[in-house]
């Protein structure tokens, strides 16, 4: 079973139809006298794009293109900016994005006090009783580098209970009230695939990395379909100022519950026209059985929002020193990492694997350490030769360090590599501290894995990291850190070219959904999603790419984003 799509299933939640070219051959709008880059490599570059619908009807010279107008067309005269097809952001979570906008903004707090500060601000405004979360810290850009604890915050937040997350989201900070009301003290055992900080009495800090995390979250309310809502309409504003017509948006956890609130939230805002953006909604593993039981295979949908694919977890985060690798951490000998609570039990969690594959569902696991893609790897090839090949477009998200050797097997395997640039350039501050200076020559191996064949496909994982494809592409081009240390590339080896990264923002991001054959390039017959940048990324200097301004953002051919209106 591969990717089709699949009609007529007895869910709780309707799919609409999205609209179909007409029959007549005129175009209903223009775009002409620019640089139009398709992706498409027998007709890599043209000067105009005729839309018809939400489709294009046809792409070449401007003239040819303006002869298909028909008589109430909109004209866009491009004046030599570059369209591209619109961003798909293969890596982002709505939900915490959507909450971070609205709530405690802490990641570029530049100390313990900035941090404090923000905090006890916010809850002056927080209604009494009410949980002050997301935040997403980075203690990296504090001085002294230290994890907070709740004595940090608890005397500024007496009435709210806090459980805000490192940028990661592989750890969070409680305070003393989030604890007493989940029952948490010195005698809360350990949880598998997690880590409760103590102090030196064995009292918790406030510090849950990845499962012990759920200690706290088992008592904090649950969200409405009326707050991802919200979220997605957050969401969908900010993808359209940078771009980004599409989002591939990922389960938190491999029993998160929030996927079936998240697609009635999609069909209401569909239903009322409102929703913006592509979502491609990937569920947790534990949803599995389930979506067999429905029938339900990869790709199933329409072309505003799809599910299909399974999310696990192998590790935790290099943050928060809990991925998971085959040597101990350079900065703690006696540490490895963990894997993650599923991974506890290897052969379970295969099974979950193979139940999903013999259902056509596709598998999308998260790995950082090495150790976690080796496993991962060695648990796709399983199933390949068991199961036998088929055209299952199985992930691996971050892909983030990998042993030497396991790099050739994403192609061999035909396992994607999604990735997140971003990261390359924040964690590239501090990463080689942390894992030393041999295993950071294979971190972050985007070159390495396209010259070996492998599908590399970018997002960014908002809210951890900025929803901008520009700054991703500056990224993963330049991996000049955020810090302004490596001017001339962090790890410079492993650059791409600014073809190869629009590439892996568009027709890989698409292939990586399974969607290529209706988004990812600029072709007739294509959805009409497309964008206008302000300056061609192509001739101008790498390093100057993320000052490269969205101008028009395209979806259906509707145009949802206009720079010059937003001014």
């Amino acid at each position: 079973m591969g990717f089709r799509k699949i009609a007529a299933l007895p869910l709780a939640f309707l799919f609409l139809v999205a609209p179909r070219m007409r029959a007549q051959s005129s175009a209903d709008l223009v775009l002409m006298g620019g640089k139009v880059w398709t992706g498409v490599a027998s007709q890599p570059q043209a000067e105009a794009v005729a839309i018809q619908g939400d489709r294009i009807l046809a792409v070449g010279g401007s003239e040819a293109m303006l002869k298909l107008a028909g008589p109430a067309a909109k004209i866009i005269q491009l004046h030599g900016r570059l369209v591209l097809a619109g961003f798909n952001d293969a890596h982002v979570h709505v939900p915490l994005g959507g909450a971070n906008i609205l709530g405690v903004h802490l990641t570029d707090a530049r100390s313990v006090a900035e941090f404090r500060q923000r905090i006890a601000e916010f809850a002056k405004t927080a209604p009494k009783g009410s949980w002050i979360l997301n935040g997403l810290w980075d203690e990296q850009r504090w001085t002294p580098i230290a994890l907070p604890t709740h004595q940090l915050i608890d005397d500024v937040t007496p009435d709210n209970p806090v459980a805000v997350a490192r940028t990661d989201l592989h750890m969070i900070l409680a305070n003393a009230y989030a604890m007493k009301l989940a029952g948490v003290d010195r005698n809360t055992k350990d949880v598998p695939g997690g880590v409760i900080l103590r102090d030196a009495d064995g009292n918790p800090t406030g510090i849950f990395k990845d499962a012990a995390k759920s200690l706290i979250e088992s008592v904090i309310p649950a969200e409405t379909e009326q707050d991802f809502e919200r979220y997605f309409l957050a969401t969908q504003k900010v993808a359209a100022e940078n771009g980004v017509t599409s989002i591939q948006d990922m389960a938190i956890s491999a029993t998160d519950s929030m996927g079936p609130l998240k697609l009635q939230a999609l069909q209401s805002l569909a239903r009322q026209g409102k929703l913006k953006v592509r979502v491609a909604e990937c569920f947790g593993v534990g949803y599995g059985k389930q979506m067999e039981e429905l029938g339900i295979e990869a790709g199933f949908g329409n072309e505003f929002f799809h599910i299909g694919c399974l999310k696990s977890f192998a590790d935790g985060g290099l943050g928060a020193s809990t991925a998971w690798f085959t040597a101990p951490y350079t900065d703690n000998p006696s540490n490895y990492g963990i894997a993650s609570d599923t991974m506890q039990h290897p052969e379970e969690m295969y099974a979950a694997f193979k139940q999903a594959d013999q259902a056509g569902l596709q598998l999308i696991t998260h790995a950082i350490g090495d150790r976690g893609n080796h496993a991962i790897l060695d648990f796709y090839e399983r199933l390949e030769k068991e199961d036998g090949p088929r055209d299952r477009r199985d992930r691996i998200e971050h892909a983030q360090t990998l042993l030497p050797e396991d790099i050739p097997r994403f192609a061999k395997l035909h396992v994607i590599a999604s990735v997140q640039p971003f990261h390359a350039i924040d964690d590239g501050r501090w990463a080689e501290k942390r894992i030393g200076p041999k295993r950071i020559q294979t971190t972050y191996a985007f070159r390495s894995l396209m010259d070996s064949g492998a599908v590399v496909a970018f997002g960014s994982d908002w809210p951890v990291a900025p929803l901008s494809p520009l700054i991703g592409i500056y990224a993963a081009v330049t991996r000049r850190t955020i810090d302004g240390k490596n001017p001339k590339g962090w790890m410079p080896q492993e650059k791409v070219t600014v073809a190869q990264a629009v590439q892996a923002y568009t027709v890989n991001a698409a292939y990586a959904e399974g969607e290529e054959r209706i988004k990812g390039s600029v072709r007739a017959g294509q959805l009409a999603d497309l964008i206008v940048l302000s300056r061609d990324i192509f001739e101008i200097d790498p390093t100057e790419i993320d000052a490269v301004k969205v101008d028009l953002t395209l979806l259906g051919g509707e145009i949802i984003y206009d720079r010059d209106v937003a001014k």
